[in-house]
């Protein structure tokens, strides 16, 4: 996730890192050869373009501003669904420390670590990453490596020591009761966070913008070269750097849990929620949080 102040005039103007411009460089520079070809070839062979008129690209840019709204959208939903669902996450971590505060220490801090495991192999799983290996630096042996879901498998362990708990009258049921309610709201959390994971944008509606923005901004300088010549030139560029832009910002933000810039910082999430439930433990030393580099909070 990029983190930066609000911009001021200069940054709006010439800041690199942090934009969208690295993942759309090479489209703009290519309609940018485009334009010039489109302006050689109104000064070489004029009558080729002849009757070619930009009204019909207005009309066109229009619909694909509002289709590309409705995609932008849509993909910012699901970026900020996710962001919520690692709040929740983040809430009922700290409760759930909270709540443990009179059982013994012994006792407390595999309940902990447990949820820093659960943490940790949620962010692994959602990035296609090793799960069973981020649960068992946290909890070792009992990272179930033959569980079909091990974060599921690492949430269920906590569950029973809570319920083992309670079997031996070591907290009483309303206690259990209260333990396993923030154990099943982190259970809704990791189901949300799948679901957003599994479930895509249609692949047809993403590939429809995809090819009408790349077509629009193909042809447009073939529409503008013959009345604005060399003029044309820094209009594409604008509203290819737009479109392109747009787009691509759309794709990054409809899969939240990727690596991309603007991707949320499930490594500093999970980060954090280690810090908190180390600190409830009486921990002093506990693992740096991270900070944004170049801009970048990973």
């Amino acid at each position: 996730m990029i983190v930066r102040d609000s911009p001021s005039l200069a940054d709006s103007l010439f800041a690199f890192r942090g934009s969208i411009l690295p993942s759309i460089a090479g489209k703009v520079v290519s309609m940018l050869l485009v334009s010039i070809a489109a302006v050689l070839l109104t000064r070489w062979h004029p009558s080729w373009l002849t009757g070619v008129s930009a009204m019909p690209f207005t009309l066109i840019g229009l619909s694909i501003s509002i289709f590309m709204s409705f995609r932008n959208s849509a993909s910012y939903d699901r970026w900020w669904e996710g962001r919520k669902l690692w709040g929740q996450f983040v809430i009922s971590a700290r409760s759930f420390a909270r709540q443990t505060a009179l059982i013994d220490p012994a006792e407390r801090r595999p309940l902990l670590l447990g949820l820093c495991a659960v943490a940790a192999g949620l962010a692994a799983r959602l990035r296609d990453e090793d799960e069973v290996g981020a649960i068992a630096a946290r909890i070792g042996d009992a990272a179930a490596p033959g569980s079909p879901n091990p974060t599921d498998a690492a949430l269920a362990a906590v569950g029973r020591a809570c319920t083992m708990l309670m079997a031996e009258r070591r907290i009483d049921p309303i206690h259990y009761s209260v333990l396993e309610a923030q154990l099943t709201e982190i259970g809704h959390v990791q189901g949300g966070c799948e679901r957003i994971k599994a479930t895509p944008l249609p692949f047809a509606y993403s590939l429809l913008l995809h090819r009408t923005v790349y077509l629009f901004c193909l042809l447009l300088p073939f529409a503008l070269a013959p009345a604005l010549e060399w003029w044309a030139l820094p209009l594409v560029i604008i509203i290819s750097y737009a479109f392109f832009g747009l787009d691509a910002l759309s794709d990054e933000l409809a899969d939240p849990f990727g690596l991309d810039a603007n991707d949320l910082p499930l490594d500093a999430l999970v980060r954090s929620i280690e810090r908190d439930l180390l600190a409830a433990l009486g921990d002093e030393q506990l693992p740096p949080p991270f900070q944004p580099e170049r801009y970048r909070l990973r």
